[in-house]
C-alpha cells in the first residue's frame, strides 16, 4: 500500500524555498573560506548556549562526540565504571566503551528512563560518573538522582541527545549535570543536514578543556596541550543550525500538541497504554511510544495499512552481540526486556497533519476491534 503516514517529515521541514535561503547562508562560509571552527560556529554556538541556558556549547561532530569528550574532559577512563540506562541507544554506551571505561546497567520504568531508585545499588568503588539517558525527550528523576550524585562525590553527564528543550522540576535537560551531550542528527528536534552536536557545560575550566578535546588538543596552530580528538562542528552545519533554532520552541510546541491529541485517544483504546506522563517533566517527544498488546501484529498492520510506524528497539542495549562480554542474560532488566516487547513508535513530528493523526488512531482502532 502507498504510505499514507509518512515517519520522516524532513522533506516538509527543508522545502526548496528553506533550501535556498540556507544555501545562501552558507555562501558567505564558502566565500570567506571559514570551514572550520569559524564565526558561523561561534554564532551557533553563542545561540544554543541561550537555547539551553548554560554558560558555555561547544559544537561538536555528533552527540556520541559530546558525550565521548565530556567523559574524558572528567578523566574517565580505562577501567572505570559509568552507571547508565539499559534501555538506550548504541551511542551513550558507545561514548563509555571508547576510553575503555565500562558501562553498568539500571532497568528504566514505564517512564522510559532509568529507575532512580535503582541506581545508587549498582555503585562500587570503581564507579567514576552516571550518565543518565533523557530517553525520547523525556527527562530522568534528576533532583533524586543529583542527591545521590552528590552523596556519593560522581558527576553527572546527562545524555541530553533526544531531549533538547526537556525540563525536569522546572530545570532544562542539559543544565543538571557537570556536563550534557545533545544530538542535531537530521531526526532530532533541533536538526541539521548530517552530524552534528554540542557538548555544554557550567564550568569554565571544563568548557576550555572541552575545546582543545573538540580539535585535537592544539592551543594554538603548533601547540599541543592534550592528545584531543578531530570532532569540530562544522559551519556549513552551524549555518544550518542558526537557520533553524529560532524555531525550536514552536517545533517542541506543536510535537507537545500532537502526543496530547495521540494520548486522549489512545486511551480510549483497549489494548493500548499511553505512558505514565510524570508529574514536573516537560516531555519534547523526539519519540511518541506507546505500550500496545500484540505489537508485532499491530506494526505489521499499520504498515500495511501505509503507516510507518517504528519500534524502538526491539533488541535492548544490554542484550546486544555487542555487549556480551559484559555476562548479562535475558531477564537480568525486565522492565527494558518487556518494554522491547511491547512499545511503538508513531510520527508526533511538528509537521504530522491531524488527519493524519486521525488516521493512525482509526487504523489502531480497527486492529483491536477485529
Amino acid at each position: 500500500m502507498l504510505t499514507r503516514v509518512r515517519y520522516s517529515y524532513l522533506a516538509q521541514q527543508f522545502d526548496a524555498a528553506a533550501i535556498d535561503e540556507i544555501l545562501e547562508r552558507m555562501r558567505g562560509v564558502v566565500e570567506s573560506g571559514a570551514f572550520t571552527l569559524g564565526p558561523a560556529v561561534a554564532e551557533f554556538e553563542s545561540q544554543f548556549a541561550g537555547l539551553i541556558g548554560v554558560r558555555h556549547a561547544i559544537g561538536v561532530g555528533s552527540g556520541t562526540d559530546a558525550l565521548k569528550l565530556g567523559l574524558r574532559a572528567l578523566n574517565v577512563g580505562h577501567g572505570d565504571e559509568v552507571i547508565t540506562a539499559a534501555n538506550t541507544f548504541v551511542a551513550s554506551v558507545g561514548a563509555i566503551a571508547e576510553p575503555g571505561a565500562v558501562p553498568v546497567f539500571v532497568d528504566c520504568d514505564d517512564s522510559f528512563c532509568m529507575d532512580v531508585a535503582l541506581v545508587e545499588r549498582a555503585i562500587t568503588p570503581r564507579t567514576k560518573a552516571i550518565l543518565p539517558v533523557h530517553f525520547t525527550g523525556e527527562t530522568v528523576s534528576m533532583k533524586p538522582l543529583t542527591a545521590i550524585a552528590e552523596r556519593h562525590r560522581l558527576p553527572l553527564i546527562e545524555d541530553a541527545c533526544q531531549a533538547i528543550l526537556a525540563e525536569s522540576d522546572g530545570k532544562r535537560a542539559g543544565t543538571w549535570g557537570t556536563v550534557a551531550g545533545f544530538s542535531l542528527h537530521p531526526l532530532k528536534n533541533l536538526n541539521v543536514w548530517g552530524d552534528a552536536g554540542v557538548v555544554v557545560t557550567a564550568d569554565d575550566a571544563l568548557a576550555a578543556k572541552l575545546r582543545l578535546l573538540r580539535n585535537h588538543g592544539l592551543c594554538g596552530r603548533d601547540e599541543v596541550e592534550i592528545l584531543g580528538y578531530n570532532s569540530r562542528l562544522d559551519s556549513v552545519q552551524a549555518v544550518v543550525g542558526s537557520w533553524l533554532i529560532g524555531q525550536t520552541h514552536e517545533i517542541t510546541a506543536r510535537r507537545i500538541e500532537h502526543a496530547a491529541y495521540y494520548d486522549a485517544a489512545f486511551d480510549a483504546i483497549a489494548g493500548v497504554r499511553v505512558p505514565p506522563r510524570r508529574p514536573g517533566s516537560r516531555r519534547v517527544f523526539h519519540l511518541y511510544m506507546v505500550f500496545a498488546e500484540r505489537r508485532d501484529d499491530l506494526y505489521a498492520y499499520c504498515q500495511e495499512h501505509g503507516i510507518k510506524a517504528k519500534i524502538h528497539y526491539p533488541i535492548p542495549i544490554y542484550r546486544q552481540r555487542a555487549l556480551r562480554h559484559l555476562g548479562h542474560a535475558e531477564g537480568d532488566f525486565p522492565v527494558a526486556d518487556r518494554h522491547a516487547r511491547e512499545v511503538i513508535s508513531f510520527p508526533v513530528d511538528q509537521h504530522i497533519s491531524r488527519a493524519e493523526q486521525d488516521y493512525v488512531v482509526e487504523i489502531v482502532r480497527k486492529f483491536y476491534a477485529r
